[in-house]
């Protein structure tokens, strides 16, 4: 099956610039993140997709209570650890501009720990009608080569998915501070007024951006920053920063994307 956005992606030298790429029409676009924030890590191309009147829908996959420090802000528990997650993530969308019913928290694999069969099953089932209720023609995802679990269990539910149901789009596997190696196909370069805009959402995750300066030293903001600003180097972007991503044609064999 050929794809609106097949010429595109196929067209012209690697890496490809976002900026630079015209869609014949609106996209639909889904955004899988498998924490709260990791929306926030590739915002920058999303606000710019977001801008040119694609659609976005956003699914957060995990309620992410496993990364909150005992006690901060009062939660001690793994349900009030996800709530303050969630409200987190919700301020930083709104902040964004994304219309508050294209935010959904899928509440998959409880949290950190894993499920027998059956609720692996039920879990896999809730993705699967999630993402074929809205037919896309590009999603952003994990990539799977990734020292973190639940961003490789990610990558692997939506293309067991996309196999499975045989959806045809094209993926973007973003570059997060957990990726080992990757091919940068995309990327989308940004100053530091997009990075002030970045930073200030990235603090909108204040249990990470707290986590971040007691285990590291450096904040949440700074952290993701600065992946930014060294993957820009290494592809000698005009501008300082930027977020980089693999492309896979879903559908058919990543050697062939």
């Amino acid at each position: 099956m050929t794809l609106a956005t097949d010429s595109i992606f196929l067209a012209g030298e690697r890496p490809l610039s976002l900026r630079e790429l015209v869609f014949p029409r609106p996209l639909e676009v889904l955004v899988l993140a498998p924490h709260p924030d990791d929306f926030d890590a590739i915002a920058v191309s999303l606000r710019h997709l977001h801008g040119q009147g694609h659609a976005l829908h956003v699914a957060v996959l995990t309620s992410g209570a496993s990364g909150v420090d005992d006690g901060f802000e009062g939660a001690t528990g793994d349900a009030a650890k996800a709530a303050l997650r969630e409200a987190e993530q919700r301020e930083s969308c709104a902040i964004f501009g994304l219309p508050p019913q294209r935010l959904e928290f899928l509440r998959l694999w409880g949290s950190a720990r894993d499920g027998g069969p059956v609720e692996e099953a039920q879990d896999l089932e809730r993705l699967r009608a999630w993402i074929t209720a809205r037919p896309a023609d590009l999603l952003f995802m994990p990539h799977g080569n990734d020292s973190n679990r639940t961003h490789r269990r990610t990558s692997e539910a939506v293309c067991a998915i996309a196999a499975g149901e045989g959806l045809q789009a094209w993926a973007c596997l973003n570059q997060d501070a957990k990726t080992l190696q990757m091919r940068v196909d995309l990327y989308c370069d940004f100053g530091d007024e997009d990075a002030a805009w970045k930073a200030h959402l990235l603090r909108c995750h204040r249990s990470q951006q707290a986590r971040n300066l007691r285990t590291r030293g450096a904040g949440f903001d700074a952290r993701v920053l600065e992946i930014n600003r060294q993957a820009a180097e290494s592809l000698g972007t005009q501008l300082p920063y930027a977020e980089i991503f693999e492309l896979m044609r879903l559908g058919q064999a990543r050697r062939d994307a």
